[in-house]
């Protein structure tokens, strides 16, 4: 089965989208800064993939992805499960709470944010980089090439019971190293959650804002050096999530959607194998042919 990373997994669209890719069969690491809702998270996602006839393997470590180390054990988790298949960058951290302007801004703060929103999704990565170059999950940007005429669908939730993500290697963690089959797969895909603060100016979210425009640009570097894999920068829209009101404590969030209404645009990305580039949830939710890189 396919095997996904997802950090901060705990709540919000971390843990709506782990649960829909738990539904769908795939095995996952999830992984939180606080041990007890990280594992009712994973309760609920082990009872996801047994209700929709899944034996699905859920691994929840908690930690910090700052840590180095700990983003080691994640990794090598995937690799215990198989291999990896899609890495989804989605903790995050203010930087401020509540947020504040620029000029009342804490550096100290500053430095979390970067190091959360940025250095870290790029320490994962390098990390997982192997592991996802060995997956043969998605279809390659040769082949996809050759399809240009092809739409992103919704494929449902059968995945096939035949599947298996890693056909050439059965010791997928030494993906890379000379001991490895000298096989080369399709690759895999990486999912960075991003933020329209990142493109607009809004006052008080100029140091997180900072950071997800730092994340944005490094994805799209990222794409283009590594172009055997699908790096999808991701603006998920407003949503009720605790971050926000961590963020904007004093505004009614309760008109605002919930995360799992986001996870049908995110799954729909890697339905349809969509090629490199920055979506917003909105825009891939409303569009029902090709989707379009923004």
């Amino acid at each position: 089965m396919p095997v996904a990373i997802i950090t901060g997994a705990s709540k919000g669209l971390g843990r709506a989208l782990a649960a829909a890719l738990a539904g769908r069969g795939w095995d996952l690491v999830v992984d939180a800064r606080s041990a007890g809702p990280l594992e009712e998270a994973a309760r609920e996602l082990r009872a996801a993939g047994q209700g929709a006839g899944w034996a699905a393997r859920v691994v929840a470590l908690p930690g910090d992805v700052a840590d180095a180390g700990h983003r080691a054990v994640l990794v090598a988790a995937a690799g215990e499960l198989g291999g990896l298949d899609l890495l989804v960058n989605n903790a995050s951290a203010l930087g401020a709470e509540p947020l504040v302007r620029l000029a009342d801004h804490p550096l100290d703060g500053l430095r979390t944010a970067l190091e959360v929103n940025v250095v870290a999704p790029l320490g994962l990565i390098q990390q997982a980089l192997p592991l996802l170059l060995m997956s043969s999950y998605l279809l390659s940007y040769e082949e996809f090439a050759a399809h240009t005429q092809r739409t992103f669908h919704d494929s449902g939730d059968d995945n096939g019971e035949a599947y298996d993500s890693h056909p050439y290697t059965k010791n997928a963690r030494n993906a890379g190293l000379s001991v490895s089959p000298p096989y080369v797969g399709t690759g895999g895909a990486i999912l960075n959650i991003s933020s329209d603060a990142a493109v607009e100016a809004y006052p008080t979210w100029g140091g997180y804002g900072a950071a997800k425009a730092a994340l944005d640009q490094q994805s799209a570097v990222l794409a283009a050096e590594e172009p055997g894999l699908r790096v999808w920068w991701v603006d998920p829209g407003d949503m009720r999530t605790d971050l926000y009101a961590a963020a904007v404590p004093d505004d009614d969030a309760s008109g605002r959607p919930l995360p799992g209404t986001v996870v049908p645009a995110l799954l729909r990305l890697l339905d349809g194998a969509a090629p490199s580039g920055r979506y917003t949830a909105a825009s891939v939710a409303a569009t029902t042919g090709e989707v379009s890189v923004r």
